[in-house]
């Protein structure tokens, strides 16, 4: 099976505390090296410059062509502290190019501003399965390089699934966590899901399933998003069961917290994830809307 990802390879200065990290990430490795974990292959549609280590995805088995530019990397410096986190824009690569791919799901997810609207579109009339995380397509950068969200308005005809949090939310369409997602729903997204920390819920026609990640101690959240979207893209084209791609992704979210691990190194292996998985099964909630 293949997965086809469309997103900016990141070089990351995390901060916790007093420590500062230097990771390589953004949604094209979060999200790629995931799904290898389900035995995925994996076509990366993506920019990036000399300073990014590219045999990191080769030793990784994620194919990609045409990525390299002539302009340096997008890079972050992301301060984590505990489930939140602030973004300054340290830099900008080059928008990714679109050419068309054979694939079993497509994953859009940007990390700022990478994709256009041509290149969406675009995606959206190859794709057989599409997931959006539309974090990249809402930021934007102030006058010091601090990362906020703006409203934005999105075409999410023939999107297949969403993943967004409370505050992306309200920049799309606004009202209460169930407005928010019944208006995306009505935009024609089949599967609406909504994370708000710990509490997971997914839309499905008119019913809402809810699952609450246990995870207390939280150290480094970056690319936690990545790894719930790539596990649910997967599971769902697997076993075509959402509710075993809601657990399977709320199980990959858990298992890379409970690592306590920092940048890509928190990304978990497919036996954890099954094992939560399993756990969440017998536990979720569900509510008619």
């Amino acid at each position: 099976m293949k997965l086809a990802l469309f997103s900016h390879c990141a070089i990351d200065t995390i901060t916790i505390g007093d420590q500062k990290y230097e990771q390589i990430g953004g949604a094209a490795c979060y999200c790629g090296i995931t799904a290898r974990q389900f035995k995925f292959d994996v076509e990366l549609f993506t920019k990036f410059g000399n300073d990014f280590p590219k045999q990191y995805l080769t030793e990784h088995k994620i194919n990609f062509t045409n990525a390299e530019s002539e302009k340096k990397s997008t890079k972050f410096s992301i301060r984590v502290n505990g489930a939140d986190r602030t973004l300054k824009l340290e830099n900008q690569c080059e928008p990714i190019e679109y050419s068309s791919v054979n694939a079993d799901c497509h994953l859009v997810s940007p990390i700022y501003h990478e994709i256009s609207d041509k290149v969406f579109s675009e995606i959206k009339k190859d794709s057989n399965f599409l997931f959006v995380d539309p974090q990249g397509f809402l930021r934007q950068a102030d006058s010091q390089n601090n990362v906020q969200l703006q409203k934005t308005d999105l075409d999410l005809s023939n999107v297949n699934a969403i993943k967004i949090n409370p505050e992306e939310g309200n920049q799309i369409v606004g009202g209460t966590h169930d407005e928010m997602m019944l208006a995306l729903q009505k935009k024609g997204v089949e599967h609406v899901l909504l994370t708000d920390k710990t509490n997971v819920s997914l839309l499905v026609k008119d019913r809402i399933y809810s699952i609450i990640l246990p995870n207390k101690n939280v150290h480094d959240t970056t690319g936690i998003g990545d790894i719930f979207c790539s596990t649910f893209c997967c599971t769902m084209i697997k076993e075509k069961d959402f509710l075993w791609a809601l657990c399977f992704a709320g199980g990959a979210a858990q298992a890379a917290l409970d690592s306590q691990n920092v940048g890509l190194q928190k990304i978990p292996n497919k036996g954890t994830v099954q094992t939560n998985a399993s756990y969440f099964y017998n536990l979720v909630k569900f509510r008619d809307i």
